[in-house]
């Protein structure tokens, strides 16, 4: 059953509208819990059911993606394609605090979403999708979440390593499952350009969700950060620490571009 407040939050009086946002770092960032967030999937999924409209579709920011759109009006507009973006990091929530009269309540992370949807989606036989990561990382990721939720239901999995020209066929595979949510992990920029080139194709999903680098974390391939790093906006420095020679210079160059559009361009 959904939450009274989830449901006041999200508006649901018949079709799902969008929720409030707040300018943060040039991008408008949802005002959202990740209660409402969850219950808000899962009433688009069961509405969408035997329709033909285009589905929902949510994405999420974090500081590596306000850096990039910052110096790229191109990436920008490829986020604001969205009907919703998610606030992928404390640091957003944090200094919405410190420079909007609407601040952000939570952050909303899709590796903490995706359970909040699963245990919502058990109850209510929503089903899924995973498409991203090597064949093993995908593999490996939907056993997890069998795992965790029994009653889970997944309509179909594909690894994210495709040419151009299959992507009609990966297309085809997807609108013929037909899931209720799709889980798109294909990195930032490349899943939400798939996205924009095949919403209107996947007609027959409720929701598409891009994830960056969920599936590797539900697989096991990386470890989350302690709680309280991830409540200190500290997950970036565990992440760097875990894959220096990877992770080092980018987070030296955008966090300092990250942290000075947050300051400089929101309201």
């Amino acid at each position: 059953m959904m939450l009274p407040a989830a449901k006041e939050e999200i508006g649901l009086t018949g079709a799902v509208p969008r929720c409030p946002t707040v300018l943060l770092g040039g991008l408008q960032i949802a005002q959202i819990s990740m209660d409402a967030a969850a219950e808000g999937f899962v009433a688009r999924a069961l509405a969408a059911r035997g329709g033909s409209d285009r589905p929902h579709y949510s994405t999420s920011a974090n500081g590596q993606v306000i850096a990039m759109c910052r110096s790229d009006a191109g990436l920008r507009a490829l986020m604001h394609e969205a009907d919703e973006i998610h606030a992928d990091g404390m640091p957003m929530v944090m200094i919405s605090r410190m420079r909007s009269s609407r601040p952000l309540s939570e952050r909303v992370a899709t590796t903490d979403l995706v359970h909040a949807v699963a245990r919502r989606a058990e109850r209510q036989g929503i089903s899924f999708y995973f498409l991203g990561g090597t064949e093993e990382i995908n593999r490996r990721a939907v056993d997890a979440m069998r795992a965790a939720y029994p009653a889970l239901i997944f309509s179909g999995r594909r690894h994210g390593y495709f040419s151009p020209d299959e992507e009609e066929a990966v297309v085809a595979e997807i609108r013929e499952a037909r899931p209720d949510i799709l889980w798109v992990g294909l990195g930032f920029p490349l899943e939400q350009a798939f996205v924009k080139r095949n919403l209107d194709r996947l007609t027959g999903v409720g929701v598409v969700k891009t994830s960056g680098g969920l599936f590797d974390f539900l697989s096991g391939k990386n470890a989350r950060a302690p709680l309280w790093m991830q409540q200190a906006g500290l997950e970036w420095l565990h992440r760097m620490c875990l894959e220096p020679r990877r992770l080092v210079r980018r987070y030296l160059v955008t966090n300092p571009v990250a942290i000075y559009a947050l300051l400089r361009n929101s309201d």
